[in-house]
């Protein structure tokens, strides 16, 4: 007789299994713990995406990070504390591009030994420590999907990566096997192999704040939207709801809007409010009640969510899919099972991650210990920051507001209008070019767009933090505080184009590209390689601005002057300015009719 079973015989006992995890699946440790399948796709799924956004920072090394960008280390050290600068260590050491690159790449493998589950836990310790000393290099540079980062690597410190099957689908698991095989450990081998407990629920410190986290990020986002004074989330909303506002600045949203109208827009503005305020509460209670069905409902809904504002808002597909990362920790192990052959539980075996004995109890509470006291000061400073903080601590000079910033409340109101930016320059030969989008043919002062009006222009992504630091000296004179900080910020779009039109011998990840040299370089001595009559010689930084209407309609473009700047110098005075805002007028009355300016082109 055979000691082969029969498949009908796998299908059955693999289906025993799963029935046995379903009934048993549910209550407290359902709700907040995780199954390890469910942690490696969080694992998997985290360090990916962090791979990809680490890999398009290279393009912002020169222009946000180097001593010959827009913000030098010689001007950040003497404005931070001493924890600041020991946070900071590694970043903040030096400007010097090479270093930043070489920087950057270990924060690139460190991210994809996390995807692989490779040292895992040391991965994310790596991870977590770089990417805040990043982001504390150039804070102005900060927004939602660093803070997103920010928390879910702090939790994934923590995570129970290698208890009750956690190290599922990771190269560390396949590397102890291989071991255990060279060493003839066939029986403990036989026992890994049986992947009976991969669906185990696995309790600790880091499952319970992540999942809390989740719903906090939720909770705060809906109920910012809930409360808004314009009621900009209600159906009633007037003159537009949000969406309408939002969503109208890609393909996608076109899409929507001819397919739901205006009034379908309305109807879907106040469901976006109650799927935030309801996933996750609704995840956690049918999860505490074994409803696997309505914690997969809850997560599906919350994926086609960002999924939809991907697909719709400009700039959000990093950040959409980030969001969704952090729901994988939510998925119930009855719908992570895998099809026929898997092999039944182990009779005996602990279910739900339960320890089998009181002694592993008490070694499972001393393993946490730690985690917990660590994770309890993280919470604990939040608190601290969000509700008892002083003004001079929230200042972006102290580490708190990068470290302890918990709040998630964005997109609360409707749009009441777009922005965007030109930069008309002037150079030396006479001709007039848009230093911000690098059209050589002028300022297109109409509001750009491909398929879609848009309220972003050329310079996407981290860009899109620059025309908001106008406050560096805008209008300030040499003696002033901040002065120094301005100029090299403002400076840096001169030096920018003069690099990349030959002008001077561009330097190699010039801003924006991040490789080569650009469109014509230097001839590598030092001199200029006889393209003179494209330097730049000063320049107007303009945000435009047009409300939004009914009909997927805009007003008349309105415009904002945030800064005239000479390059190499202290300003535009005198005649100067007044033969360049000519110039910018010139341009500006030939290239938009169809834009309907207000006013003139007069600075």
């Amino acid at each position: 007789m055979s000691s082969k079973s029969s498949p009908s015989a796998s299908a059955s006992a693999s289906a025993s299994g799963s029935a046995s995890i379903a009934s048993e699946w549910g209550g407290w440790r359902a709700a907040l713990g995780c199954a390890p399948r469910s942690l490696a796709y969080y694992r998997i799924s985290l360090g990916v995406m962090l791979f990809v956004e680490l890999a398009l920072r290279f393009q912002y090394l020169h222009a946000f990070y180097s001593d010959e960008g827009t913000f030098p280390t010689r001007l950040l050290r003497p404005q931070i504390d001493s924890l600041y600068s020991t946070i900071c260590v590694l970043h903040c050491r030096s400007g010097a591009l090479s270093y930043q690159r070489a920087l950057l790449s270990i924060q690139c493998a460190a991210a994809l030994c996390l995807a692989a589950g490779y040292r895992t836990r040391c991965a994310a310790i790596v991870s977590w420590a770089l990417y805040l000393s990043l982001t504390l290099r150039n804070t102005w540079l900060a927004f939602i999907l660093d803070r997103y980062f920010h928390y879910l690597l702090f939790y994934a410190m923590f995570l129970p990566w290698s208890s009750s099957g956690g190290g599922v689908w990771s190269l560390d698991r396949w590397l102890e096997r291989r071991r255990r095989r060279r060493g003839g450990d066939s029986a403990n081998d036989d026992d890994d192999d049986d992947d009976g407990d991969d669906d185990d629920i696995v309790v600790s410190p880091a499952t319970i704040a992540l999942k809390l986290q989740i719903a906090w990020i939720y909770l705060d986002a809906g109920y910012g939207k809930y409360s808004d004074p314009l009621g900009g989330w209600t159906f009633s909303a007037h003159p537009l709801p949000a969406l309408d506002t939002y969503a109208r600045h890609t393909v996608g949203a076109r899409c929507l809007y001819a397919l739901l109208g205006p009034y379908g827009l309305r109807l879907l503005t106040p469901t976006v409010v109650w799927v935030e305020l309801g996933a996750a509460p609704l995840s956690l209670m049918g999860s505490y009640l074994g409803r696997g069905k309505t914690v997969w409902t809850c997560v599906m809904t919350a994926w086609m969510l960002h999924l939809g504002i991907a697909g719709t808002v400009r700039n959000t597909i990093l950040l959409s899919l980030v969001a969704n990362v952090a729901w994988c920790i939510y998925l119930p192990p009855p719908l992570l099972a895998s099809a026929p052959g898997r092999a039944s539980p182990k009779k005996g075996a602990p279910r739900n991650g339960a320890p089998s004995s009181g002694d592993d109890a008490g070694l499972s509470h001393r393993k946490n210990l730690p985690s917990l006291v660590a994770i309890s000061a993280f919470v604990a400073g939040s608190v601290w920051f969000e509700v008892f903080s002083a003004q001079c601590d929230q200042s972006m000079k102290h580490i708190w507001s990068t470290l302890l910033h918990n709040r998630w409340n964005v997109f609360v109101g409707a749009e009441e209008y777009v922005t965007w930016e030109i930069a008309p320059g002037r150079l030396s030969d006479g001709s007039v070019v848009d230093v911000w989008s690098k059209n050589p043919s002028g300022a297109e002062w109409d509001m750009p767009g491909a398929g879609a009006p848009s309220t972003s222009t050329a310079r996407a992504g981290r860009w899109r933090s620059f025309p908001y630091l106008a406050d560096f000296a805008s209008a300030r004179g040499r003696e002033e505080e901040g002065y120094e900080e301005g100029f090299a910020l403002w400076d840096y779009l001169c030096k920018e184009w003069d690099g990349e039109n030959g002008v001077v011998p561009a330097t190699v990840g010039s801003a924006n590209t991040g490789s080569g040299s650009g469109s014509g370089s230097g001839n590598g001595n030092g001199n200029v390689n006889g393209n003179e009559g494209r330097r730049l010689l000063r320049y107007n930084f303009f945000m435009l601005q047009a409300d939004v209407l009914p009909e997927m309609g805009f007003s008349k473009t309105r415009k904002r002057l945030i800064r005239s700047h000479e390059c190499g110098g202290e300003g535009i005075a005198g005649d100067d300015a007044a033969a360049d805002a000519d110039v910018v007028a010139s341009a500006a009355d030939n290239a938009t009719p169809a834009a309907g300016r207000e006013g003139g082109g007069e600075l």
